[in-house]
């Protein structure tokens, strides 16, 4: 019974880091149809920022400040990776929009660059963030500890959905997002910028790649290839959930979070792979929309 337990929190715990990763890859690629190779460099400038906000800390304020570097480090990763999706939004991606395999192509090479420019700063190997004191140990219940890393990833994925929901069904921005979105000439038409709220939807999807990169210096050391362990799992999570779907997105993570960590116990991690890509590919050609689809009278 343990042993299941420990699992399923596992699998929510993997699931829930591939929810975070996905949510601003599900907004970036349902509105504007850009497949975003780069978002994975995205989430490797969320880390390091979040590495150079505890060297700050380290070197500037006194040690009895520096368990609270952490949060300050959530919200400037999120601006940082913000700031810099909206400078590739502004001179790389506004200039290929209808043409995906151009787009994709585009960002890749810029990929690249973040990725050799990150080695130029910080240098090829890997590097460690402490995790602040708060942080370290589990929590003891029923005989199992249970990470209180894992548990405030848990957590900060909850505040951002929320965070996200309210953005895009409660705020006068997140209408236009979702006009264009269902519409894109229509919303035109009726006098929303639709270049505008493209460069503020990759400035937020961008943003929360930088917050699932900081939550990723609590799992493990960064990297200037961080990003690219976990892009290929964002795609699949965005595809099976369906583009542009929170909804889709949450069960599609939560999903293959749970199959990846079942697969991975009865078989190997390699293996366990293998089985939950074999079950996406059935799945979808069963439900090639995914679970959640967006029906509107322009795709119809």
């Amino acid at each position: 019974m343990e042993g299941m337990i420990m699992q399923a929190f596992n699998g929510i715990s993997l699931g829930s880091i591939l929810l975070l990763i996905a949510l601003g890859l599900a907004i970036t690629f349902g509105l504007m149809k850009v497949i975003n190779m780069a978002h994975g460099e995205l989430i490797m400038v969320g880390a390091y920022a979040t590495y150079v906000t505890q060297l700050l800390f380290k070197q500037f304020l006194p040690p009895t400040m520096y368990s609270l570097y952490f949060i300050l480090a959530i919200p400037f990763a999120f601006i940082v990776a913000a700031l810099i999706g909206m400078l590739l939004e502004y001179l790389v991606i506004r200039h290929l929009y209808g043409r995906p395999l151009d787009s994709l192509l585009a960002t890749f090479g810029v990929g690249l660059i973040l990725q050799q420019t990150a080695r130029s700063m910080f240098g090829a190997p890997n590097v460690g963030v402490e995790a602040p004191t708060l942080l370290r140990g589990g929590l003891e219940l029923f005989g199992m500890t249970f990470p209180y890393t894992r548990l405030f990833i848990i957590g900060l994925v909850i505040v951002c959905f929320l965070f996200l929901y309210l953005f895009l069904y409660k705020t006068n921005n997140g209408r236009r997002i979702r006009a264009v979105m269902q519409n894109r000439e229509m919303a035109m038409c009726l006098g929303v910028s639709s270049r505008k709220v493209d460069t503020l939807t990759f400035a937020v999807g961008a943003g929360f790649a930088g917050i699932a990169g900081s939550a990723l210096t609590l799992i493990g050391p960064i990297g200037p290839t961080i990003g690219m362990n976990y892009i290929i799992d964002a795609f699949m999570v965005v595809v099976v959930g369906g583009v542009g779907m929170l909804a889709g997105t949450v069960v599609g993570a939560l999903g293959i979070g749970v199959f990846n960590t079942i697969f991975e116990y009865w078989t190997d991690a390699s293996m366990g792979k293998v089985l939950v890509f074999a079950l996406i590919i059935l799945f979808l050609q069963w439900k090639p929309s995914g679970l959640f689809s967006l029906r509107t009278r322009s795709l119809d």
